[in-house]
């Protein structure tokens, strides 16, 4: 049997039991104790808890040789490179438990292979050397944007999608609300990421994320005391808000033409990540223990709950992710006015196709103190621009995340009067 068939195999049985057991068991998933039910989806790269019955079901796949199932999922994971294709390497990490923690071996995080294969990819950190290349698409009627991978939209569709988001505008502001399908944009869902806030003349935003960088503590929600009732969020749902990085857009008083300038702060990002050997923190699975954390007490019989998870005061600044070390700052990068052209250039290397004043670019901003060579200096981590109507492209580098880079972007979308 070929490897192309052995997978095809799986995937159809997957497909089959699935579907068995979404009709024949669904009547009777609330009788079945925590131990027999899958607590993760099947596309996240976090372990998975199965019944007994799903075991012997899977059986033959689970006690295949280590050696073999090692060599099986390593050449699935070589010849399947990009999307779609690359859906076979998620189907061998759904497999059972056995395969999963193989698969997680193997699959290397975006920064070591250049690739995005796990949901978690999208709050790691790209790769250094070449980035990784993606496209927005703005859905004006419903105020939607969605973040795909690859070069530009396909003709044929069935573009992988990455990210997705819903602009909601506020008396004081607005809010773009990030999750990982294109349907469900509330904070009480597992599919909710983070989100984009701004300003009420939309010259300020922060980056909000639905979980810390790391393990060290990131400033929460700080704007106001977030309560939630215990009945609207469910306990597996991270409902917290970390703060980690800011954007802020200069005044353009004197409405001289140019391109907007700005300003970004990455509260979770230290900038030594961007010298030799550095490291940016980089997130091994989503955080699914949040009952653990933050269970609700027992309350009088017929009232609700209200938890608050606000641990901070409004004047406290964001709290670095590498405890006191400084934070990476990236601001626009310098573009030449063109004589001919009459416009401002930027080199987009050819990504870049209709003049805008939301394009841009992002470097480092790095003080000469600072143990930082000239090349990394000058190096584009962050760009993105209009290439048709209600499409962009966005390029992110290392050390931004798809998220953090599709959050910067966000920013460019919401109205800017004052800046313009």
């Amino acid at each position: 049997m070929s490897l192309k068939s052995i997978v095809r195999e799986i995937k159809d049985g997957m497909g089959g039991s699935m579907s068995r057991r979404g009709s024949g068991e669904g009547k009777h998933w609330h009788r079945r104790t925590r131990s027999q039910i899958v607590v993760a989806p099947a596309d996240q790269k976090e372990p998975i808890v199965h019944s007994l019955s799903e075991s012997i079901r899977q059986g033959r796949w689970a006690n295949l040789p280590p050696e073999l199932l090692l060599d099986i999922i390593r050449r699935v994971e070589e010849s399947e490179t990009s999307w779609p294709g690359r859906a076979v390497v998620v189907f061998c990490g759904s497999v059972c438990r056995s395969w999963r923690a193989i698969t997680s071996e193997i699959v290397k995080t975006p920064e070591q292979c250049g690739r995005i294969t796990f949901p978690i990819s999208l709050k790691q950190p790209g790769p250094r050397e070449s980035p990784i290349q993606c496209f927005i698409k703005r859905n004006r009627a419903t105020s939607t944007y969605f973040l795909y991978v690859g070069l530009v939209p396909s003709e044929v569709g069935g573009d992988k999608l990455l990210l997705a988001a819903k602009k909601i505008r506020r008396a004081t502001g607005t809010d773009f609300v990030i999750s990982l399908v294109a349907d469900d944009f509330s904070r009480a869902s597992n599919k909710y990421v983070g989100k984009l806030r701004s300003n009420f003349l939309g010259t300020k935003f922060t980056i909000y994320d639905s979980q810390p960088p790391s393990e060290a503590a990131v400033q929460l929600n700080s704007r106001s005391s977030r309560r939630f009732h215990s009945k609207q969020v469910s306990p597996r749902v991270p409902a917290c808000n970390y703060s980690i990085g800011t954007i802020s857009y200069e005044l353009n008083v004197l409405r001289t033409r140019g391109p907007r300038r700005m300003n970004c702060i990455m509260h979770s990002i230290p900038l030594s990540s961007i010298q030799e050997d550095g490291k940016a923190p980089t997130p091994a699975s989503f955080i699914h223990s949040f009952d653990e954390q933050f269970s609700p007490l027992p309350g009088p019989k017929g009232k609700d709950i209200i938890t608050d998870f606000s641990t901070t005061s409004p004047s406290e600044p964001p709290v670095s992710a590498q405890g006191s070390e400084e934070p990476l700052v990236l601001k626009n990068k310098a573009p030449r006015w063109h004589e001919q052209l009459q416009c401002w250039c930027l080199n987009f290397r050819g990504r870049v196709t209709v003049a805008s004043v939301k394009n841009f670019q992002l470097v480092a901003a790095v003080d000469p103190s600072h143990n930082i060579s000239a090349a990394e200096q000058e190096r584009v981590i962050l760009q993105f621009g209009k290439i048709g109507k209600d499409i962009f492209t966005m390029d992110y580098h290392y050390p931004l995340s798809a998220f953090q880079a599709f959050a910067v972007c966000l920013s460019s979308f919401d109205t800017k009067p004052a800046c313009e």
